[in-house]
C-alpha cells in the first residue's frame, strides 16, 4: 500500500448528502476482484449519460477538476452497501483523501486499508472547504497527515483528529498483509517449531 504522509492537491467540490457505494461504483463493475481499472467507472451514473457520453455538469468532468486528489462532499459520504470496490474506485481515480462531517463506518475503515484518508470535520469546517473547492483551478488543499492539518488556498488551517493506529498504519503504508508480514519472523518460527513437534501435519508436502 502506498504511503500517505503529506498530499497538496485540487479538491473537487460535491455538495451532496448521502453519497452511497452504489453511487461511487455501480453494483455492475463489482466482477473483479481486482483493484486496478475502476477509476474510469467512478461515479459512472453520474458522470455519464446513457450512450456513455460525459456529463458536462458533473464536477470531474470539468476541466479543473480532472486531476481531482481531494474530495470534499456532504454528510454520510460512503453509506449504503460494504463493497470494498468503493475506494478502490476512488483511489484508482488519484483520489487520495476524502473529507466530510462523517462516512459510513465500513466504507471509513476501507479507506484506511487501501491508503486513502477519509478526514472527518464539523459542519463549519466543511462548509469553509467547499468554499475552497469550489474556487476551481486554484481549489488546492494541502494535508498533512502527521502535523493532522489541512491547509487552504489562503493559509487558513484546519485540525482534525485521526486514530493514532490508523494514522501509524497510512504513514507507513501498512495494509492488514502488511501488518501481518511485519511478524514474518515470528511466524517462520512458529511452523518451524511446529513442524518439528508434529511433523504429520506437513505430510502432504
Amino acid at each position: 500500500m502506498e504511503k500517505f504522509n503529506k498530499l497538496t492537491g485540487v479538491a473537487a467540490p460535491m455538495n451532496m448528502i448521502n453519497i452511497d457505494t452504489d453511487m461511487i461504483i455501480p453494483k455492475q463493475f463489482l466482477k473483479t476482484i481486482k483493484r486496478e481499472g475502476l477509476g474510469k467507472n467512478l461515479f459512472d451514473e453520474m458522470r455519464f449519460d446513457r450512450a456513455g457520453n460525459e456529463v458536462e455538469d458533473f464536477v470531474l468532468n470539468k476541466s479543473a477538476y480532472r486531476e481531482a486528489t481531494i474530495l470534499v462532499a456532504g454528510d454520510n459520504f460512503g453509506c449504503g452497501s460494504s463493497r470494498e470496490h468503493a475506494p478502490w474506485a476512488l483511489l484508482d481515480f488519484g483520489i487520495r483523501c476524502v473529507i466530510s462531517t462523517s462516512f459510513a463506518d465500513i466504507f471509513y475503515n476501507n479507506c484506511f486499508k487501501n491508503g486513502i484518508l477519509p478526514i472527518k470535520v464539523t459542519k463549519e469546517q466543511l462548509d469553509s472547504l467547499m468554499d475552497d473547492a469550489e474556487r476551481g483551478a486554484n481549489a488546492t488543499l494541502s494535508i498533512d497527515l502527521e502535523a493532522q492539518t489541512i491547509q487552504g488556498p489562503d493559509g487558513g488551517e484546519i485540525a482534525f483528529e485521526v486514530d493514532e493506529f490508523k494514522k501509524h498504519c497510512l504513514i507507513n503504508g501498512l495494509d492488514d498483509i502488511g501488518l501481518t508480514m511485519q511478524e514474518e519472523n515470528k511466524i517462520t518460527d512458529y511452523e518451524g517449531s511446529q513442524k518439528a513437534e508434529q511433523p504429520w501435519l506437513y505430510a502432504a508436502e
